[in-house]
């Protein structure tokens, strides 16, 4: 838990605008880091922990989807495909935490477990981005028509899992979103219109699961305040900055801050602390 001599609001403040740098940059941020860094940084509860972070998820991906957008980076046809997953598969986890959380110990074992599990396949799978975008170049050369075909369905099933992912742990939308898109379309999206686009689906689903668990009772609207004054200002910064930064270092450095939280998560003291 954070100790240090620094006003606890302050502290709140720098991790909005620092993981508000990183979703403008990257795509990845907002429950990836956000969500486990309130549960073991600040002892929050991990529902509402989920619940506050998908809160500001969906404010500080509002900003960054309108810069993107104006500058036609985004593409929407993608969007919609991967929402016409995302969206009921949301709305299914997000009718499951509403028959579950009269009994929170139990909802919060259960949180705290599958933001570990999905923490470690997001760090394995952006340390694989390279690789999956090869794969998904080598599959469109050799099967261009059969891929072409099917592309769309596939689409909609990733749409499923990250619906499902966000809504249970606030976790997906950015971090495995951007290797769903590169593995689907590694020809289609640029660098620029990856990220783009993958914080342009992540709107709605992260809006909808942060209404639902705001509903819940799942939001600290003080600590979320304190998120939103410092990520505003840096996700709008990070937006002009996407193209410059080598993000190969980024995607690795996050990968292994995933880890180490995820392994935190699972085996470490600090969970026990806030059980």
């Amino acid at each position: 838990m954070v100790s240090c001599m620094i006003p606890q609001p302050l502290l709140y403040v720098l991790c909005g605008a620092a993981v508000g740098l990183l979703i403008g940059l990257t795509g990845v941020g907002g429950g990836s880091l956000m969500t486990p860094l309130l549960v073991l940084g600040f002892g929050q509860p991990p529902a509402v922990a989920v619940g506050t972070d998908l809160v500001f998820s969906a404010t500080t991906k509002l900003a960054a989807t309108a810069a993107s957008g104006f500058s036609r980076r985004v593409d929407w046809r993608i969007v919609a495909r991967l929402a016409l997953g995302s969206v009921p598969a949301c709305g299914a986890v997000l009718a499951w935490l509403w028959m579950a959380h009269r009994t929170p110990l139990v909802l919060d074992a259960v949180v705290s477990r599958c933001l570990a599990v999905i923490l470690a396949v997001a760090a394995l799978a952006l340390l694989l981005q390279p690789w999956l975008r090869q794969i998904g170049l080598s599959l469109t050369a050799a099967w261009f028509d059969t891929a072409q075909r099917h592309k769309v369905a596939f689409t909609v099933a990733a749409g499923v899992v990250l619906g499902a992912g966000v809504g249970l742990t606030s976790v997906g939308a950015g971090a495995l979103g951007v290797v769903v898109l590169l593995a689907l379309y590694p020809l289609r999206l640029t660098p620029d219109r990856l990220v783009a686009t993958d914080i342009a689906h992540a709107l709605p689903i992260t809006a909808l699961a942060g209404a639902g668990h705001a509903l819940l009772g799942h939001t600290d609207l003080r600590v979320l305040a304190c998120l939103l004054i410092g990520s505003i200002p840096g996700i709008l910064l990070a937006s002009r900055l996407t193209i410059r930064l080598p993000a190969a270092f980024i995607r690795t450095l996050i990968a292994i801050m995933l880890g180490v939280v995820a392994e935190r998560l699972l085996f470490g003291n600090s969970l026990a602390r806030v059980m």
